[in-house]
């Protein structure tokens, strides 16, 4: 079984990251995360209509470019790296995620192509004020309403809730949790952008006040649908953790390199060649994780659930680990708000608690495979 990624996989990295470096350097991503939409609708444009990006792993007959979720965890990890501030995790791993596993074809027909091309943002709404990620964590209540649903209640931590038009909703009826779309203009909706450490991932409360929506897939078949989009979003996470990482490590290096004290490079003291060969050794057992889990999140196979909590768990402190070294390796200008490092630290912690932190992760593995 061969894992390394094919000669057009590493030409679309190539593509990603020279595309990357253009339109999502520091100074853009500083600029972005300071504004309330926290993207450039021209790049958003783009990236769906001339690279493709937000179909890419939407089937053709939905608008989409039809490719697997391993090229997907490419473009993810070269999105990681690069910090880029787009709603694109919320849009395409969630909400298309979402409509693609969700067995209803007529909602796929409907929303997946607006999404595919760009035209759309989209998210999930799934967790609330307590901040849970399991299937007793969903409240928010949906109920009939002629041939549609209202919904009343709230959704908390929403990935880009605040701008999205396609909104999926995570909420119980009579039958149990089921799926809704609303749009982002529709009555009763209130949405309020939150105030987060990342600011590169922008985060939204929605309160629902007898909101009308429409119910996607079975009533009361929503969680096995939410359970797999959040396996999904585990590993397509753990890619962008590993793209985050990986960039530390080199800005460690190269400073370890360039920096002079006591008429030597600090990369020729012991303590600092220890981090660097510490980040090193995690950062490639992280990519590892994170690539195997893309191969079994493409195959939809039965290691799916295991491997995605693994990746998770793993990229997670990998990720923080080499964030956190990045600024001790740089000494005192490492802690300045001129200098990238931070960014990175904020990225990776809150990357660390998206989805479940790597404790509640490794419980779930356990729980998985039977311990």
């Amino acid at each position: 079984m061969n894992f390394a990624f094919s000669e057009e996989q590493e030409e679309l990295r190539r593509t990603v990251r020279s595309f990357l470096e253009s339109k999502s350097p520091e100074s853009e991503v500083r600029r972005l995360m300071e504004t309330e939409s926290g993207y450039d609708d021209a790049v958003w444009r783009q990236m769906g209509e001339q690279m493709g990006l937000q179909g890419l792993h939407i089937p053709e007959e939905f608008g989409g470019s039809g490719y697997s979720y391993v090229e997907l965890i490419v473009v993810l990890e070269e999105m990681g790296r690069a910090l880029l501030c787009a709603p694109y995790f919320s849009t395409v791993v969630l909400a298309a995620n979402t409509l693609l596993h969700s067995g209803d074809d007529s909602a796929k027909k409907d929303l997946l192509p607006a999404i595919a091309s760009g035209e759309s943002i989209a998210t999930l709404a799934l967790t609330e004020e307590n901040g849970r990620w399991d299937e007793a964590g969903v409240t928010l209540q949906a109920t009939r309403d002629g041939d549609g649903y209202k919904l009343n209640g709230t959704k908390m931590f929403v990935l880009d809730g605040h701008t999205a038009d396609i909104i999926l909703v995570a909420a119980r009826t009579d039958a149990g949790v089921s799926l809704f779309h609303t749009t982002g203009d529709a009555a009763g909706l209130t949405r309020t952008a939150l105030s987060t450490m990342d600011q590169t991932r922008k985060q939204a409360k929605l309160e629902f006040a007898d909101t009308p929506a429409t119910l996607i897939g079975t009533d009361g078949g929503g969680w096995p649908v939410l359970e797999r989009v959040l396996d999904l979003a585990a590993v397509g996470l753990a890619a962008e953790q590993v793209g985050g990482a990986q960039l530390c490590l080199e800005m460690s290096v190269q400073y370890a390199k360039d920096r002079i004290q006591f008429g030597r490079p600090i990369g020729s003291f012991q303590a600092i060649k220890h981090k660097c060969a510490d980040m090193l050794l995690e950062v490639e057992s992280a990519k590892s994780a994170a690539y195997y889990a893309g191969w079994c999140a493409a195959e939809l196979n039965d290691e799916l659930p295991a491997v995605a909590s693994l990746a998770k768990a793993y990229c997670s402190e990998a990720y923080f680990h080499a964030a956190a070294e990045n600024i001790q390796i740089h000494g005192g200008i490492g802690f300045t708000w001129e200098h990238p490092a931070h960014l990175y630290f904020k990225r990776a912690k809150s990357s660390e608690l998206l989805f479940g932190d790597p404790t509640y992760h490794r419980e779930l593995l356990a729980q998985r495979i039977g311990i």
